[in-house]
């Protein structure tokens, strides 16, 4: 793969890659699985490992010079990062908890960064079958499993209600307060994984204010769908977000939204200090 290599000639590509994945997570779904505990606590299943695998062994098939960062992977220093100018970034398993609870609500992350910012996102739902897809110029698709793929956009922001898209196991204090703040009547949709800004881009949600932890990996395959639907990922001061720019892969606190006519700003101010 050449850095002039079109990020729409490797869609299909990597579609079939993600779904792979999903279809290994999907064997140990299907049984009495054991979990194990990362550093961080969060739940590290034997279908991380497996899905991990599926794509690494993919991605370096496709071209072996390019680098991959997966969240399974072994710890790549920055010195060696602040190299890259195009890259992998993978979560082979996003939604631990939600996998380990069994409400399906997890996905598998695949994202090409260049210069700091996704160029192509597949997020794919190992349940449903259903992937989103994007590459950087030619728009965010759904596809259902056995159709063809449909176009997906934002939808332009309702004037006296908003959906909230929010985090199922991880809910936080910032959260309700930003709800608080708002003017208008509420809807809060508690999701998984990256399933939440994905149904900001296909127009179910609004807004997805995220003020707790999540990597870098968590977002990026996502964030690409997001903006070539229409929409927006900013940092709480409304700054882009951009990837590997530091030694840290820990992203900050985030706001996720479909239409910047609307002064976001100071609800966040209200929600958290920043």
């Amino acid at each position: 793969m050449s850095s002039d290599f079109l990020p729409t000639q490797l869609v299909d590509t990597i579609n079939k890659i993600a779904q792979t994945a999903g279809e290994r997570i999907m064997e140990v779904y299907a049984t009495d699985f054991e979990v194990e505990q990362k550093a961080d606590k969060s739940p590290l299943t034997v279908a991380d490992m497996a899905a991990h695998e599926t794509i690494v062994t993919g991605l370096k098939e496709l071209n072996n010079d390019c680098p991959i960062l997966s969240e399974e992977s072994a710890k790549i220093p920055y010195s060696t990062r602040a190299s890259w100018d195009r890259y992998w970034l993978v979560d082979p398993l996003d939604g631990t908890r939600e996998f380990v609870k069994r409400n399906g609500e997890f996905t598998v992350n695949i994202a090409l960064i260049d210069d700091h910012k996704p160029i192509l996102g597949v997020v794919y739902v190992p349940v449903t079958g259903v992937t989103y897809f994007a590459a950087m110029g030619s728009g965010a698709f759904k596809c259902l499993p056995q159709q063809s793929p449909t176009p997906i956009h934002v939808r332009p922001l309702p004037k006296n209600r908003l959906t909230i898209a929010g985090s199922r196991s991880h809910g936080s204090e910032s959260l309700q307060k930003f709800i608080q703040a708002l003017d208008v009547e509420v809807e809060v949709i508690s999701i998984g994984s990256s399933l939440k800004m994905c149904l900001v881009a296909e127009g179910k949600a609004d807004v997805y204010p995220r003020f707790g932890p999540t990597s870098e990996w968590d977002t990026a395959a996502a964030q690409c769908v997001l903006e070539q639907a229409g929409g927006y990922l900013t940092d709480l001061h409304l700054q882009p977000l951009r990837y590997n720019t530091k030694d840290s892969l820990l992203n900050p606190y985030f706001f996720v939204f479909s239409d910047t006519h609307q002064d976001w700003s100071r609800y966040i101010t209200q929600a958290v200090s920043i």
